[in-house]
């Protein structure tokens, strides 16, 4: 999978973008708050029909505009084909090679995204709504038939908590009749979320070993908060029985507070370090590290699963992590051969993860422009039991100037000769969220409800993926 083009019109303070990326690294480099993540939530948003920060759709248009489009051309299995989705009114609408799509199978068909940006390095100190955000982004992006099952789950649980508001007036047979509904669903979303971690806690916890800088051996794990059994050897059908259980049992309890207190939507992912709570007893970098162990381990597995890198898009990631775990980070990308797209503010940061086909872009007051080419680092580092890159160039550009429009065509070019220099100790502060919508940051909900405008065919209010797809649903349960 390659992005060969992407458009962005009216997206956030982008007025109009139109740049053909690297097949390897392409680097933003602006201060905070002139665009720069903003061209990062397009390419999310595009993947994914899901903002990265927003918490409502309005948010993604530029002000003083009626509608907001993002668009791709991809080379998917060696045919290209177009995506595109438009957000306006509220609704957004998704189309394939020009005409609406009539599903979500067909609109995401092979195309895989995974985003790191500095909230996720916050997760392990954060709450257990931001780590199940964290683990259903996972799920997705290895099991997108997750898409429509979260969905199911989603409208059960809506359905539940609307009764369970009416207290002792709620009919005992409605109630037993959701109840069934959501214990089904429900053990199909702890199936897919025990898949995944399954595949992926071995390789998060060999990558943390590796960046950890202690020798206490970090866990990945993840239970349901309130079933008794062995999670790890029961069957679906018994997971839906004992969530049936739970569900009676609590019934009384959850029609006295008008919310349901058991199921997926209240579990957590444990983050342990030899023994002892991540989020209790290790320090920053360390949770910082288990982060990045996660994210690298969802590159590897989903390379190993679908046969092919899943684009990356790393939002500013190097001024949050020291030096060496940036030095780590930067060599596994240049040494994966995936297609990436990097935000910085400081050029200096990311330099290791640049090649001779890099597109450099300033991004300034929502204009791209391109940009000269930076010298690369002497050396990249490599991973533990891995040879390092061989030597390669910088690009530099041709597209020269932007248009009064703010539109910008970028292309790498030829390659040019190395230079060396490195700031391992610059780590600017990150100031308040970018991007001029002045907008809410992205409260995930896993199974919140979407403004997705379907085609024929398309289920209503589907959407994709994870927590918070930019519409607010009013009367969400508590946690």
């Amino acid at each position: 999978m390659r992005l060969l083009a992407l458009q962005a019109q009216n997206f956030r303070n982008l007025h109009q973008v139109s740049l053909a990326p690297s097949p390897h690294a392409t680097i933003a480099v602006g201060q905070n708050g002139q665009g720069k993540t903003n061209l990062l939530e397009a390419l999310y948003f595009l993947a994914t029909l899901k903002p990265l920060r927003a918490g409502r759709l309005a948010e993604l248009v530029r002000w003083g505009t009626k509608a907001a489009r993002v668009s791709g051309r991809f080379l998917l299995k060696g045919a290209e084909r177009e995506i595109s989705v438009e957000v306006g009114g509220g609704v957004r609408q998704a189309f394939v090679d020009g005409k609406k799509a009539s599903s979500l199978e067909e609109y995401f068909g092979g195309v895989a995204v995974v985003a790191f940006t500095p909230d996720d390095l916050e997760v392990v100190k954060g709450g257990p709504d931001a780590r199940r955000t964290f683990l259903d982004r996972a799920v997705f992006n290895r099991f997108p038939a997750f898409l429509k099952e979260s969905r199911d789950y989603a409208r059960a649980l809506k359905n539940r908590n609307r009764l369970l508001r009416d207290g002792p007036a709620a009919d005992p047979a409605y109630l037993d009749a959701y109840d069934a509904t959501l214990a089904r669903s429900g053990a199909r979303v702890y199936v897919r979320r025990r898949a995944l971690m399954a595949e992926l806690a071995p390789r998060a916890q060999a990558t943390f070993a590796a960046i950890g800088r202690t020798v206490d051996p970090a866990v990945y794990g993840y239970h349901p908060a309130h079933l008794a059994q062995e999670f790890a050897d029961v069957d679906e059908a018994r997971l839906a029985e004992a969530l049936l259980e739970e569900l009676a049992g609590r019934r009384r309890r959850d029609l006295e507070r008008g919310f349901t207190s058991v199921g997926p939507h209240v579990d957590d992912v444990a983050l342990t370090l030899g023994g002892r709570s991540a989020r209790a007893y290790a320090s920053q970098g360390q949770q910082r590290a288990l982060v990045l162990g996660w994210k690298i381990a969802e590159i590897e597995n989903l390379h190993a699963s679908l046969g092919f890198l899943p684009l990356l898009l790393l939002d500013d990631v190097s001024s949050e992590l020291d030096p060496e775990r940036n030095a780590y980070l930067m060599g596994y990308l240049a040494a994966s051969g995936a297609q990436v797209f990097l935000t910085t503010t400081d050029a200096s940061l990311v330099r290791a993860a640049a090649a001779a086909d890099t597109l450099w872009m300033d991004v300034h007051g929502g204009q791209v422009a391109p940009r000269p080419p930076e010298p690369s680092a002497g050396g990249q580092a490599p991973l533990p039991g891995q040879q390092p890159p061989a030597p390669v160039g910088v690009g530099h550009l041709l597209g020269g100037d932007v248009a009064e429009d703010g539109e910008a065509e970028l292309r790498p070019e030829n390659p040019v000769g190395h230079g060396e220099e490195e700031r391992a100790d610059h780590r600017p502060h990150r100031g308040p969220e970018e991007e001029g919508t002045g907008g809410a940051h992205e409260q995930h909900h896993p199974h919140a409800q979407g403004g997705f405008a379907p085609a024929p065919g398309l289920a209503e209010g589907q959407s994709h993926g994870d927590e918070g797809d930019g519409e607010e649903e009013s009367g969400q349960p508590e946690r």
